[in-house]
């Protein structure tokens, strides 16, 4: 068995790696300077890599850049030939130094084939006229659509290129994605659709006025470009943002301001500093509720809970902010154990707006329960369980998962035989206390190795425990199936949770990762004499059939075939992308529904929006199988009897996969691809961002399809692999524990 371990993330998911490329020398480095402002200006949602090919000034040449754009790369080349040898990157939009940019070019970034170009009119000695593209003009590259023939063909400088001559790799633009100002003489204003403008003689040339003007808009200060940027209307790029704005608030102090940065860094997990910004301007401030409520949420990220809790108050006193607000105080209550408290607010909460989901829902979840239905057997013949315990609409895959990684160790899973600590709670003296009464503590399963979704200051991943803490867990602590669930381009502030990870590998009789992908993110951060301790053990969902009492495969299976989509981390997970996924979908979807009855299989609510996107923009509409509203046995049924599960979720394949099911899985993530490169089954995914997406999905669908017996067979060829490696660990955990 082969293990595919690369660690570019993107070359693991496929994700699009795209960039903005200018070839110029040290006399156009001011016109690249406009040129970044002005697409930052008009585009203010996208930051890319912007690449600057140059002869070889002096590095500090392009400090000037650097303090416009956050993602400027600067590269030795020799001419503009050069930007179709960008390696790195799989999209590549050539610009020019003598351009401006003045709309929208989101249709560039989207673009999937062959070389995008406006072919300009020209006029030759003879007066006769042809259309060529110029090879100064602003180019697409679609990096695999180019070899070296096309590329020396695009950069002649001997005239420009025939259209004709380029059939077979351009893709025509229109003419306000290039447009000459050579076209605008005798004072001819910009046509108002005009998104790239290029400028083929002096700027200030007379009878170019408006040309002229629409340049100047962009020649500024950098504090001028700062306020601009920071001022503009409507949704901006974070990292833009983060880069923007910190310079400008040291010089121009606004509570507005200062809460944007904040909430830029909030975003990126960078709390401390989002906590830093803040708290100097906010103080005890009534005025300001918006900015205590960010104030707040930063601090409870950091573990400063009793801060935390003051700031919310202060933002709860305000009668449009209170609702939000009392649910963060609901949930920090929750965090430290204090269950009446959370119940309180939560009910504070629904005073000021009965409608408010979150408060409705930790009002539910903390509100008194009933006596036990059993009584729980004592203390030290329990195991317990640190896990993420998902309730209500919550994800369907988090309400499976908890209960496989019990059946693993005891045929009983309920409370009698477990002591439940939510993986998000703080581990305190008291909790500590409840742990080691017990015979032994599993973590696990899940992609617990996350920095965000519940931050907290003590370990910087979801298990919300002090190092110190952790050393004094006296119980047996086994590691079991969990996973690193970071996404392409998020990144963990490695020092915490590095301290975090040694303790508990330390402390761990058993460590144990749910794919190799996890295994050699985690290595990386632990020192050598550690390493070894990591292991495999697959997710318990993967071996259900082994797990679970009757679970068989059905005598008849349903014509069914599953569809799964996730939205967490939409950008992360789709890029430019989307788009062009929910095309592919389309077309791959029809062709199904002609043989099999096509159904959505929604983990949470939040799922749903794939049925309303694909209905409003491709007049498909599919049926709706609600798992959030399921019984774990439910779930298991609907994905046991379906002939085929085609998910982008990582329980959207591990949990059918674990039934006996034939699965496809759509990669936007890491982790589908990690655990597919575990079984040897590589060919089961494909990426969210492949440009034949819809065609190969429809092939490897209906291969399944039609030899749907061979699939089947084949999932349970690749499960007894998982379940030997399970089994054998069970054995070794039962030392461990004493018995299970």
């Amino acid at each position: 068995m082969t293990h595919s371990l690369a660690d570019d993330r993107s070359t693991v998911t496929g994700r699009r790696r795209i960039a903005f490329a200018v070839h110029t020398g040290t006399d156009g480095l001011s016109g690249l300077a406009t040129l970044l402002r002005s697409l930052a200006l008009t585009n203010p949602g996208v930051c890319e890599d912007f690449v600057v090919l140059h002869p070889g000034p002096a590095d500090s040449a392009f400090d000037a850049l650097r303090r416009l754009h956050p993602r400027v790369v600067t590269r030795r080349a020799d001419g503009r030939a050069d930007l179709f040898r960008l390696e790195d990157y799989d999209t590549v939009i050539a610009l020019g130094s003598d351009m401006v940019v003045l709309g929208d070019i989101g249709e560039l970034l989207r673009m999937r084939h062959g070389v995008g170009a406006v072919p300009q009119l020209l006029c030759d000695a003879e007066g006769g006229e042809r259309r060529a593209v110029l090879p100064d003009g602003l180019l697409v590259v679609q990096r695999a659509d180019v070899d070296d023939a096309v590329a020396a063909r695009l950069t002649d400088a001997t005239g420009g290129v025939g259209a004709d001559a380029s059939a077979d790799v351009l893709v025509p633009l229109d003419a306000r994605y290039d447009f000459l100002t050579r076209r605008l003489h005798d004072d001819t204003p910009v046509p108002a659709d005009v998104a790239v403008l290029r400028f083929t003689g002096p700027s200030d040339a007379p009878g170019y006025g408006p040309a002229a003007e629409a340049r100047r808009r962009f020649e500024m200060s950098d504090e001028e470009f700062r306020a601009a940027y920071c001022a503009l209307p409507g949704d901006k790029h974070p990292d833009l943002l983060a880069h923007c704005a910190p310079p400008l608030l040291r010089t121009r102090p606004s509570l507005d301001l200062a809460r944007t940065v904040a909430d830029v860094y909030r975003r990126q997990g960078r709390y401390d500093e989002a906590v830093d910004v803040l708290a100097p301007v906010v103080a005890g401030r009534l005025d300001a509720p918006r900015c205590q409520e960010t104030l707040g949420v930063c601090l409870m990220a950091l573990s400063r809970y009793a801060e935390a809790e003051a700031h919310l108050l202060l933002a709860a006193a305000s009668p449009d902010v209170a609702p939000r607000a009392f649910a963060q105080l609901a949930r920090l209550a929750w965090l430290c154990g204090r269950e009446e408290d959370a119940h309180a607010y939560a009910r504070d909460g629904l005073d000021a707006d009965p409608t408010d989901a979150g408060c409705h829902s930790w009002y539910v979840r903390t509100r008194p329960q009933g006596p036990e239905p059993r009584q729980p057997a004592p203390a030290a013949d329990q195991l317990a369980h640190v896990a993420l315990f998902a309730e209500g609409q919550e994800n369907a895959g988090d309400k499976v998962l908890p209960e496989a990684v019990r059946m693993c160790f005891d045929t009983d899973t309920g409370p009698r035989r477990w002591y439940r600590q939510p993986v998000h709670r703080l581990v305190d003296e008291a909790a500590l206390e409840q742990l080691n009464a017990r015979r032994g503590v599993i973590v696990g399963g899940g992609g617990l190795f996350l920095p965000d979704t519940s931050p907290n200051g003590n370990s910087h991943w979801q298990w919300n425990v002090p190092d110190g803490i952790l050393a004094r867990i006296t119980a047996p602590l086994a590691v079991f199936a969990v996973g690193c669930n970071v996404f392409d381009g998020q990144l963990y502030r490695r020092s915490r949770f590095a301290g975090s990870l040694r303790v508990l590998v330390e402390r761990s009789a058993f460590f144990g990762l749910r794919n190799h992908g996890s295994i050699e993110r985690v290595r990386e951060l632990l020192p050598e004499e550690l390493r070894d301790r990591v292991r495999y053990q697959p997710c318990p969902t993967t071996v259900a059939r082994y797990l679970v009492p009757g679970l068989l495969d059905p005598a008849q299976r349903s014509e069914t075939v599953l569809v799964n989509c996730a939205y967490d981390r939409a950008g992360l997970r789709f890029g430019h992308d989307y788009g062009h996924f929910l095309a592919q979908m389309a077309t791959a979807l029809r062709g199904l529904r002609d043989r099999a009855d096509v159904r959505y299989a929604a983990h949470m609510p939040a799922d749903e929006r794939f049925v309303h996107d694909l209905r409003r923009e491709h007049g498909l509409s599919l049926p709706v199988e609600r798992l959030y509203d399921m019984s774990n046995d439910g779930i298991r049924d609907l994905y046991g009897r379906s002939r085929l599960v085609i998910g982008a979720r990582g329980h959207a394949g591990m949990i059918p996969f674990g039934c006996g099911t034939p699965i496809l899985s759509l990669v936007s993530h890491p982790k589908l691809a990690y655990f597919l490169s575990d079984i040897g089954r590589e060919e089961w995914g494909l990426s969210v961002h492949d440009r034949e997406l819809g065609s190969r999905l429809a092939e490897r669908a209906a291969a399944i399809l039609d030899d749907h017996a061979a699939a089947v067979a084949d999932v349970h060829d690749a499960q007894r692999f998982l379940w030997d490696i399970t089994r054998s660990n069970i054995d070794e955990l039962r030392k461990v524990f004493g018995r299970v």
